[in-house]
């Protein structure tokens, strides 16, 4: 890693712990800052700031003093999840104090290339579809970021030979100053994170930093069919490089005469792709042109669309029973992600839906609903709203239950043979889960039983 001087000498408060919080203390310390970490959660337990103590590193937990933050202080780091109108970051800012995720940190002392890529949905399964494709290219790829792998972690590891493949939140994008991968990639916007943001213009803005400091010698992938996209992108500087199911590219990535084409070269038939849905082509193509990019080997990369299985929890096929095919898509937290799911299939569906109630509207769901499902089986806090939604679309099977247990074996009594059953839930997990991971292993645990048992 770069051992850079930025922080050497000065004075750090980590704000956060977690994986992402506990990793930037220990590089700071290792950059030869004074660092403070400040978590909420007591002392006693908090096994993150005991181990850091033992490392030489001040905690203080329990609270957040707002004497930790004072004039003296050079920088604030904090985890992603904390929001900006938290006290010690709002008396950072107006104190003049950088407030920086520790993306930045990982941007700063990387020796290796990155590739960052953004955008409201489809951001795991085209990091991991880049990283699968970068395999025996020209250099070796580094997973991290909001995949699950804490960046400023990975980048400590990375060199020349590697390239840093970086899964971008916008809380992440927000506390970020110089970071400018060499490839960017901006999949699309819907309303997401407002509760966070206070605005789509604010989470809009967020999201833009992944490309507003890149110079003409990087590269700005983007979702030509994305008209917000489009609009946004002209206001940085890098190389475009577009991409459209819908239009013909010659300059960067489309569908023409039925094949994935990139850059005019075509590399495989639509047909052949492994996943199913227009998203995943869209997604597929942006990853294929940033790993050719990149160094990727051709063949590698075709066959990578060819076989990807897909992320957990991400339209994630898990098998098939009595001639119906099972998907989770727990990670479908919102109704666009769930719009998009059920857009994937053509055969009927039976779609299992609910979780969390926000006081949100789901009437964005009714033209889809109305189109291939067969059934929905509503679970939850939200059951009752949902089974009146999908009642209004004149949906021919409507069922209510408490638990998603409860809600898998009503949808398999309601499906027919050569239906699909999908999980894509619309709503946050944490009415019966703690996160939509969780739910979507138990989704998958019981489908597999449900498989045992028809055999």
């Amino acid at each position: 890693m770069k051992m850079i001087n930025d922080f050497k000498g000065k004075k750090v408060l980590v704000l956060g712990l977690a994986k992402s919080g506990t990793e930037a203390a220990r590089l700071l310390k290792r950059l030869g800052a004074c660092v403070i970490v400040n978590d909420r959660n007591s002392y006693e337990g908090n096994v993150e700031a005991k181990q850091l103590e033992t490392e030489g590193i001040d905690v203080v937990c329990g609270s957040h003093p707002e004497s930790l933050v004072t004039e003296e202080l050079d920088y604030l780091v904090k985890n992603p999840g904390v929001r900006y109108d938290q006290p010690l970051v709002a008396k950072a800012l107006a104190l003049g104090i950088p407030v920086y995720t520790e993306v930045e940190l990982a941007y700063r002392i990387a020796e290796s290339d990155m590739i960052g890529i953004t955008g409201s949905n489809g951001k795991t399964t085209t990091t991991t579809y880049i990283g699968d494709m970068l395999r025996g290219g020209q250099k070796s790829p580094l997973l991290a970021g909001n995949i699950g792998k804490v960046a400023c972690k990975v980048a400590q590891e990375a060199t020349s030979d590697h390239e840093m493949v970086v899964e971008l939140s916008s809380f992440q994008l927000m506390g970020t100053e110089k970071f400018a991968p060499h490839i960017a990639i901006l999949l699309n916007f819907v309303e997401a994170h407002l509760d966070y943001h206070g605005s789509m213009n604010d989470y809009v803005t967020a999201k833009m930093n992944i490309f507003l400091k890149q110079t003409p010698e990087d590269y700005l992938i983007y979702n030509a069919d994305d008209h917000l996209v489009s609009e946004v992108v002209n206001k940085g500087q890098a190389r475009l490089v577009p991409f459209s199911t819908r239009k013909d590219l010659p300059e960067g990535a489309c569908i023409k005469e039925g094949w994935l084409t990139v850059f005019g070269d075509k590399l495989l038939p639509v047909e052949d792709m492994s996943l199913p849905g227009e998203h995943n082509l869209s997604n597929g193509l942006a990853a294929a042109t940033a790993a050719l990019l990149a160094g990727a080997d051709r063949e590698q990369v075709c066959h990578v669309l060819k076989t990807f299985e897909g992320v957990e929890h991400r339209l994630q096929y898990i098998g098939e029973a009595d001639k119906r095919k099972f998907y989770n898509n727990s990670k479908a937290t919102n109704v666009p992600a769930t719009i998009t799911a059920l857009k994937a299939f053509q055969q009927p569906v039976v779609l299992i839906a609910g979780g969390l109630d926000r006081g949100l509207s789901f009437d964005d769901l009714i033209p889809f609903l109305s189109e291939n499902v067969r059934g929905v089986v509503a679970y939850g806090e939200t059951s009752g709203k949902l089974a009146e939604v999908a009642q209004r679309a004149n949906v021919a099977h409507v069922a209510l239950t408490d638990t998603l247990r409860e809600a898998t074996d009503e949808a398999f009594k309601l499906s027919q043979a050569g239906d699909v059953i999908l999980l894509s839930p619309a709503c946050a997990s944490w009415d019966q889960f703690k996160t939509f991971e969780e739910r979507g292993d138990a989704f998958t645990r019981h489908v597999l039983d449900v498989i045992h048992n028809k055999k």
